[in-house]
């Protein structure tokens, strides 16, 4: 009988591997449908991932403005705080973006089309000046001189053939896309119900966990799970703010030194500044090239100088204290995970890839802490 139990048993296992085969020989074989079907199925969920990156942003505020109203002596407000600390974050959230819209989208719309419609007359600046420079000169060696020649050969007007109107075309094109009326209604509808069911959403999740998994799974995931939110959090917020901060010094700076297009540039600077080091990096480079063809190279080397030195300001001072020390990581570690991000998930995976490398090294360090821990133990009572 036991036999008999045994053999059913073998040929259940059999028979599920080979289902399992089949369905993914079945799915490698139509990768293409089940790609389109993955990508309608992200699309169908894309209002309620934005409402969930809405409500993880807006939550420090909100909670601090609850935090708040809780003190208040009014009983009325403090049985209402997070209604009422939800209603005052968004109204200051609606207050930036239209300050956004009218103020600083407008400037650096304008530095964009100025900047485009006067490429030609720079690229005829530059390849000028290049061949002023004497024989001599250390941007004359051969292969830059191979490359400068290939540059003079292209007629950038052809690249360039798009009018003023065609861009703001082109803007207005790509503004309609992410701003679906349906889709920005359930966004936003679904980051307030996040915001006012936070605790009772968090206090389901972990009891699902438990009832699913055993005691010690749910403890590590409870664990894992809330130094990730942690993680994610304070990386998030802090790079918005620090990206904002950095923007706004550095068009200050740029408008005291009457660099050109400064609006555009402390922008491009703030923006890029929330990938960690390559972005930074990159954005001046382009700040320099942009302020050495439109100023010259007394404007751009102060402007390098200047720029230089607010982005040691921020490593050093500002972005130390907004971060802490939670963050902290090697630099070799936040490279590769910029670029493993960046080639996998492209913007958005340069920008998570430094979280994603903490928590993840987070896991791996108490699993091999855990393990030595386990070794030294076994290693002491053979010793014993």
């Amino acid at each position: 009988m036991e036999e008999l139990k045994h053999g059913w048993k073998k040929r259940i296992s059999w028979l599920v591997i080979a289902i399992i085969v089949v369905i993914v020989y079945k799915m490698l074989d139509n990768f293409s449908s089940i790609q389109a079907w993955f990508g309608t199925f992200f699309t169908i969920l894309k209002p309620f991932l934005i409402g969930l990156l809405i409500s993880y942003i807006l939550f420090l505020p909100c909670r601090k403005i609850e935090n708040a109203l809780l003190k208040s002596r009014f009983k009325f407000i403090s049985k209402r705080a997070r209604g009422m600390a939800v209603i005052a974050t968004y109204i200051i959230f609606t207050l930036i973006i239209i300050i956004l819209i009218n103020c600083i989208f407008p400037v650096v719309r304008d530095s964009i089309v100025d900047l485009v419609g006067n490429i030609p007359e720079y690229y005829d600046t530059l390849v000028n000046k290049y061949n002023e420079l004497p024989e001599d000169s250390l941007l004359k060696k051969d292969i830059i001189k191979e490359k400068m020649s290939e540059l003079t050969n292209i007629d950038i007007k052809q690249y360039l053939n798009i009018s003023n109107d065609k861009i703001m075309e082109y803007v207005k094109n790509i503004i309609n896309i992410f701003s679906g009326i349906f889709d920005v209604f359930v966004s936003i509808v679904v980051s307030v119900y996040i915001l006012l069911q936070r605790s009772a959403i968090v206090k389901s999740l972990r009891r699902f966990a438990r009832a699913v998994f055993n005691r010690d799974t749910y403890k590590a995931l409870d664990t894992y799970f809330t130094r990730a939110n942690e993680v994610f959090f304070t990386f998030i917020t802090s790079q918005l703010l620090d990206a904002v901060i950095v923007g706004i010094l550095t068009t200050i700076a740029m408008l005291i030194l009457r660099v050109k297009y400064a609006p555009l540039i402390g922008f491009m600077i703030g923006l890029f500044n929330l990938i960690p080091y390559v972005g930074a990096i990159v954005a001046v480079i382009i700040g320099i090239l942009i302020t050495l063809i439109t100023g010259g190279f007394g404007k751009a080397l102060a402007m390098a100088i200047v720029v230089i030195v607010l982005q040691q300001i921020d490593a050093n001072i500002i972005n130390p204290k907004i971060i802490g020390s939670s963050l902290k990581t090697s630099p070799l570690l936040v490279l590769f995970s910029i670029t493993i991000g960046g080639a996998y998930f492209g913007i958005i995976g340069m920008f998570l890839g430094v979280p994603f490398a903490v928590v993840i090294k987070s896991i791996l360090t108490d699993f091999i802490d855990s393990k030595n821990k386990i070794r030294d133990e076994e290693e002491k009572h053979t010793s014993v």
